[in-house]
């Protein structure tokens, strides 16, 4: 009977328990801090793993001592040292000290401390414990947390944690505001919902991170944002970091560590400084070029040719013949290649009212025109509507002027893989329609009639 009760009540309570001071020592030992503890009257009652490992005394060596004097602490340092740790006894809550204690080999090491009284069952002081870790140790830690809090709250560049499905975690204050959100109703969204183009280069680059590793320098991404007024187009020069847990024996992936700078103003410059350096070597080349040609007309054409590299896929001139204007010189419409004289003396052009060329002749400046979002085809109608080859969707027309006489366009087309025409981009067509007018006039000077009459 007896023994069935006792059966019955270890079924019901599961295993034995670990007796307490087996758990008590491998919570003591498990600790990332060196801990000992005293009783009231001072003597070394526990001692643990870590303060073996910083100070050399094994726990056989240091329980059962009376304090630390003439073996933790100097002799002369002890009557201090210990009034300081037992004073929290008697008082409550923690007291932060720092202390050089002595290691085993005679060695001097400074920690900082932390001690608190210990009540015994009847509520009166029965001891100390203290936990302590070396100071420089201590100074790193509060270093990091400090880092890390300046990072999350006041840095001056976006810092953004993603887990391992690449969803935001944690966001600092810079990087809600380039993406264009706060920072928790950004967390766990997927980064395709804040970046309409750019996505899958951020992304890709997050996936190497957590598979390799972080890259040796940082990257630029070109991104395009989705705001409130409209989107937006930004350059992120980023640094990334593969984020592991410190508590496991293996590496574990804890996501990416995202750090970026909004560089945009500055490449944006960049490209503008290499654009205009481009064109002006343009310009010095097609005037050296023209300069060589015997034909006038010869000499427009290959000013036009220099002028077309990385700025136009189609050029058009279009020449004043009364109040008509005629085709003078063309590109091919079908195909690359350089800009010729249009065979058989001209074509007559039935430009309707309102056509940019028109227009550009009339105010006698340029005028820009675009065929708009829509689809290919509508883009293809709106070319061909305007007399431009079908692949065209962007044109700027520049007037040609020379000697105060308005002698004809210009037309420069751009199809769909290219960006519409800007204000600078006008400037610099301005640039060589002045030299395209020039020999023009030269020509017509020479044959002493207008082109195509």
């Amino acid at each position: 009977m007896s023994a069935s009760t006792s059966s019955g009540t270890t079924d019901a309570l599961g295993p034995d328990p670990i007796p307490g001071a087996e758990l008590l020592a491998a919570l003591l030992d498990g600790m990332d801090a060196a801990l000992c503890a005293f009783d009231a009257d001072g003597t070394v009652t526990h001692w643990n793993r870590e303060a073996e490992r910083i100070l050399g005394w094994s726990a056989g060596e240091a329980v059962g001592r009376p304090g630390f004097a003439g073996w933790a602490v100097r002799r002369a340092d002890a009557g201090e040292v210990q009034g300081r740790l037992m004073a929290v006894m008697d008082g409550p809550g923690r007291q932060v000290h720092e202390f050089a204690l002595l290691r085993k080999d005679g060695g001097r090491v400074l920690v900082r401390t932390q001690s608190a009284g210990v009540r015994g069952a009847d509520g009166k002081p029965a001891g100390v414990y203290c936990a302590f870790s070396e100071v420089h140790a201590q100074i790193d830690l509060e270093r990091s947390i400090a880092l890390s809090e300046a990072l999350f709250e006041d840095a001056s560049w976006g810092v953004v944690l993603v887990d391992v499905d690449l969803r935001p975690t944690v966001v600092n204050a810079h990087a809600a505001r380039a993406l264009g959100g706060g920072r928790t109703t950004l967390l766990g969204r997927p980064l395709g919902e804040l970046i309409v183009q750019g996505v899958e280069d951020l992304e890709g680059a997050l996936q190497h991170v957590l598979a390799e590793g972080a890259p040796d320098a940082p990257a630029e991404l070109w991104v395009t944002l989705r705001t409130g007024d409209g989107d937006r187009r930004r350059c992120w020069r980023s640094g990334f970091l593969r984020l592991a847990s410190p508590l496991a024996e293996e590496p574990v992936p804890l996501g990416v560590g995202w750090l970026f700078q909004d560089v945009t103003a500055a490449k944006l410059a960049a490209q503008d400084a290499d654009r205009v350096r481009f064109r002006s070597s343009q310009l010095h080349r097609a005037s050296r070029s023209a300069a060589e040609c015997e034909d006038p007309m010869e000499a427009a054409t290959s000013s036009l040719d220099y002028a077309l590299a990385g700025f136009a896929d189609h050029a058009l001139v279009d020449l004043v013949a009364g109040e008509r204007l005629l085709r003078a010189a063309q590109t091919p419409s079908d195909a690359p290649g350089p800009c010729l004289p249009v065979a058989g003396g001209g074509i007559p052009l039935r430009y309707a009212p309102g056509h940019p060329a028109l227009q550009a002749v009339d105010r006698t400046g340029s005028v820009r025109a675009s065929a708009g979002a829509g689809s290919a085809q509508a883009a293809g109608e709106w070319a061909t509507e305007r007399r431009w080859p079908a692949d065209s969707v962007h044109a700027l027309c520049a007037v040609l002027r020379s000697r105060g006489r308005t002698l004809g366009v210009v037309t420069f087309l751009r199809s769909s893989h290219r960006a519409a025409f800007e204000r600078p981009d006008a400037v610099y067509a301005e640039s060589v329609a002045d030299r395209v007018a020039a020999s023009v006039d030269l020509y017509q000077a020479v044959n002493s009639s207008p082109s195509g009459d």
